[in-house]
C-alpha cells in the first residue's frame, strides 16, 4: 500500500490537527516522518506576552530551524524511494512573517527567506487542514498549552486569511484544501479513509482542489 505522492506536506492554522494527520498517515503508510520542533523556539512563550517585541526573533528562529530540518531531511533524500510526510511547509515562515513583522524587520526577512526557499525541495502534494475559529480555538483550548491561552480570534482569523491568499495564488505545489471543521478525522475512521481516497485521486489537471469532509 502507498500513496502516489512522495512528499507531503500538511498545513493549517494553529490547532487544526497537522500534526495528528502525519503521525496516522506515516503510522499506516512507513516512511519519514519531519515534525516542526516549536518547542525548542525560546521566543515563543514571551511572544504571546509581548508580540511586537519578540516577533522578530521568533519568526528568525523559526525559519533557520525548518531550513536546516528540511535541508538535513529533504534536500539530501531520494524523494523516489521513500515518503516523507511533514507537519508544515517552509512558505509558513513568510505567512508569518508577513503577519507578525514590522515593515523594516520584513524587508531584511524576505531577503533571507528567499534565498532559502530557492535551495529548498517543494512538497508533490500540500494538504491544507481548514476548521473554523470556534473549532480551533476549541482544540487550542484541549491541548492545554500555557502560552497558547491569549491566542485571540482576530489572529487566527488573520493567519487563516494570509493561508489562503498564498495558496490560492502560488503555482508552486499541488493543493488539497480539506474542510475538516465538523468531523474529527482522529475519532472517526472513516473520515481519515475519505482524507487518503482524496490523496489518492488528486487529479493533477488541476492545481487546487477543494473538498468539506462531512
Amino acid at each position: 500500500m502507498s500513496l502516489p505522492f512522495k512528499f507531503i506536506s500538511i498545513e493549517g492554522n494553529i490547532g487544526s490537527g497537522k500534526t495528528s494527520l502525519v503521525n496516522k498517515i506515516i503510522t499506516d503508510f512507513k516512511g519519514k516522518i519531519i515534525l516542526e520542533k516549536f518547542a525548542d523556539n525560546p521566543f515563543l512563550p514571551d511572544f504571546y506576552k509581548d508580540p511586537e517585541r519578540h516577533a522578530f526573533p521568533l519568526e528568525m528562529f523559526f525559519m533557520a530551524e525548518r531550513f536546516q530540518q528540511l535541508s538535513l531531511n529533504i534536500n539530501h533524500q531520494d524523494l523516489f524511494s521513500e515518503l516523507t510526510v511533514s507537519d508544515y511547509s517552509f512558505f509558513k515562515s513568510k505567512l508569518f512573517a508577513q503577519n507578525n513583522l514590522k515593515e523594516n524587520e520584513l524587508d531584511l526577512f524576505n531577503r533571507l527567506y528567499n534565498i532559502m526557499f530557492s535551495s529548498i525541495k517543494k512538497p508533490d502534494l500540500l494538504i491544507y487542514l481548514h476548521s473554523d475559529i470556534k473549532r480551533l480555538q476549541q482544540n487550542i483550548k484541549q491541548r492545554g498549552r500555557q502560552y497558547e491561552r491569549n491566542i485571540t480570534d482576530d489572529y487566527l482569523k488573520s493567519i487563516e486569511t494570509r493561508y489562503f491568499n498564498y495558496i490560492n495564488k502560488q503555482s508552486s505545489y499541488y493543493a488539497l484544501i480539506l474542510d475538516i471543521t465538523n468531523v474529527n478525522f482522529i475519532k472517526d475512521r472513516s473520515v481519515y479513509v475519505e482524507i487518503i481516497e482524496s490523496i489518492n485521486t488528486f487529479d493533477r489537471s488541476k492545481r487546487i482542489i477543494r473538498k468539506i469532509l462531512s
